[in-house]
């Protein structure tokens, strides 16, 4: 069974920046694409940004696009999420999903961004 695991959140101020880490095991990591997702508090689950298995295609949401950089380490079994610019906007619990449909998910790790 795929596991997942974020590391890397924090308190930065705005305009800082921060790296999440994804570990994944549990299978074939480097079969299937990833995404990050974000819920901040009171609001619904939304996409940030998405991976290919291979690291060749990556997508971004609107909202994160020129600011954030996903990218994958299939050797290492690891997905990054490079935050920079970041806005109390930002703030939110993030989280990792891995598969065709986004099937397997992390447990999350906490955003908050400080004015």
């Amino acid at each position: 069974q795929a596991q997942l695991v974020e590391s890397g959140g924090g308190l930065v101020q705005a305009g800082g920046s921060l790296r999440l880490s994804c570990t994944y095991s549990g299978g074939t990591f480097s079969t299937y694409a990833m995404g990050w997702f974000r819920q901040a508090l009171g609001k619904e689950r939304e996409f940030v940004s998405g991976i290919n298995w291979s690291g060749r295609s990556t997508t971004y949401a609107d909202s994160v696009k020129g600011r954030f950089t996903i990218s994958r380490d299939n050797a290492k079994n690891t997905l990054y999420l490079q935050m920079t610019s970041l806005k109390p906007e930002d703030t939110a619990i993030y989280y990792c999903a891995a598969g065709s449909n986004y099937q397997y998910w992390g447990q999350g790790t906490q955003v908050t961004v400080s004015s």
